[in-house]
C-alpha cells in the first residue's frame, strides 16, 4: 500500500497532479490511497475522487492522528506534496520506519511564517527521497532530486479541429504569483473581437471582478474543464512563480497553445511559434505583441500548431514517460514488493 498524503482544500494543479499519479500506480498495480491530513469544508476534490473510485481518507489534523493512522495502516511508503505533509509526513514516516518521498511543486517563496516553513521542508528533506516537477524547483534544492514532471492520460488521437476559436483563457489560483491581475490587464489592453474568461477562484478574485468585469468573464472554481478546453483557442499564463503548472499540460494536449512568462517550467513546454509563445515576465508589452501573432495565424498554421501541442504532452508527459521515474524513486527510497526485494516492476500502461 502506498499512502499519497496532502493537505488539501480545493482542486488545484497539486490535486490534478495526485488524482493522475494514484490512478496510474493503481494500474502499476500498486495499491494506493490518498490521504488528506484535514478536513477543510466542502472540498470539491472529494467528489472528483469519488466519481474517479480512488481511494481516500481525511485525516484529524494532529500529529498524533497521523501517527496513529500510519502506525495502525502500515503503508510501505508514504509520498508527501506540500510543504506542510511533507514535514509532519516525513517525520512520523521516519518515526515509524516507512520509507518516505517527497514532490516538491512550487517554485515561489512564500512570506513569513511561510517562508520558514518551506526552508525546514526543504533542509529536512535529506530524510527521504526527492521529486520535484520542474528543473528550476530542482535547482532551489539543497539536495539532489530527481525531475519528474507533471504528467497525464492522453487522448490517442490529435484535435481534428483546424482553427483554434476566438476565447482567450486563464485556468488557475487567483493569487499574486499566478499573475491573474495582469492576465486582466491585458484583456483591457487587447481590444477585439475575442472573448477573455478565468476559470479559478482564490484572494484577488473580488477585487478583478470589480475592475475588470467589462473585459473578462470570472467563472469561478470548475472541477471539470473539459468543455472549457474545447472552447479555448490559447490560454495566457502570465505567472510571476511557476513549478509546471497541469493546466499548461492540460491546454496543450487539447491542442490549444499558451502565451505564457518564461518562468519555472515553462520554458521546457512552450515553445516559441510551435506550441505557444514566451515573455519575459511582467513584459505586458511582449505579451501583447505575442497576442497579436495568434491573432493573425493562418488556419493552415492554427491546424499544424494545435496538432504540435498534443504531440508534445503525448512525446514527453505522458504517464508511460514520467511513472517509470517515479517508481524508480520508490525503489531507492527503500519500497520493497511482497517478496521482500526491491519494486523492480516492468512498466506497462495498461489499456
Amino acid at each position: 500500500m502506498i499512502w499519497i498524503l496532502v493537505d488539501s482544500s480545493t482542486v488545484g494543479g497539486i490535486e490534478r497532479h495526485i488524482a493522475t499519479l494514484a490512478d496510474a500506480l493503481r494500474r502499476v498495480p500498486l495499491s494506493t490511497e490518498i490521504v488528506l491530513l484535514a478536513a477543510h469544508g466542502d472540498n470539491p476534490w472529494l467528489q472528483q475522487l469519488r466519481a474517479a473510485q480512488l481511494p481516500f481518507r481525511v485525516l484529524d489534523g494532529s500529529v498524533s492522528g497521523l501517527l496513529a493512522a500510519l502506525r495502525h495502516a502500515r503503508p510501505q511508503l508514504l509520498h508527501t506534496h506540500g510543504y506542510k505533509a511533507n514535514i509532519i509526513g516525513r517525520l512520523c514516516a521516519r518515526r515509524l520506519g516507512i520509507p518516505v518521498v517527497a514532490t516538491y511543486h512550487a517554485g515561489e517563496r512564500g512570506a513569513f511564517p511561510v517562508n520558514a516553513y518551506q526552508l525546514i521542508d526543504e533542509y529536512s528533506s535529506i530524510l527521504g527521497g526527492r521529486l520535484c516537477v520542474s528543473a528550476s524547483i530542482r535547482d532551489q534544492l539543497p539536495y539532489a532530486s530527481v525531475v519528474t514532471e507533471n504528467f497525464m492520460v492522453v487522448a490517442p488521437a490529435a484535435p481534428t479541429q483546424s482553427s483554434l476559436p476566438r476565447h482567450i483563457g486563464f485556468v488557475g489560483r487567483l493569487s499574486p504569483e499566478k499573475a491573474p491581475d495582469l492576465f486582466c490587464e491585458l484583456a483591457r489592453r487587447c481590444a477585439g473581437p475575442d472573448v477573455w474568461h478565468i476559470w479559478g477562484d482564490g484572494p484577488l478574485r473580488a477585487e478583478l471582478e470589480r475592475d475588470f468585469s467589462g473585459h473578462v468573464h470570472f467563472h469561478g472554481l470548475v472541477t471539470d474543464l473539459n468543455a472549457a478546453w474545447n472552447t479555448l483557442g490559447l490560454l495566457v499564463m502570465p505567472s510571476r512563480a511557476e513549478g509546471l503548472p497541469m493546466a499548461a499540460l492540460e491546454s496543450l494536449a487539447a491542442g490549444v497553445p499558451v502565451i505564457a512568462s518564461a518562468v519555472g517550467g515553462l520554458p521546457s513546454v512552450v515553445k516559441d511559434g510551435k506550441t505557444g509563445w514566451l515573455f519575459p515576465s511582467g513584459d505586458l508589452d511582449t505579451a501583447q505583441e505575442c497576442i497579436e501573432t495568434w491573432r493573425h495565424l493562418p488556419v493552415a498554421d492554427q491546424a499544424r500548431m494545435r496538432r504540435t501541442c498534443w504531440e508534445l504532452v503525448r512525446d514527453n508527459f505522458s504517464e508511460a514517460r514520467q511513472l517509470p521515474k517515479i517508481l524508480a524513486v520508490y525503489s531507492r527510497a527503500g519500497l520493497k514488493n511482497l517478496t521482500g526485494g526491491a519494486v523492480g516492476i516492468p512498466y506497462s500502461p495498461a489499456a
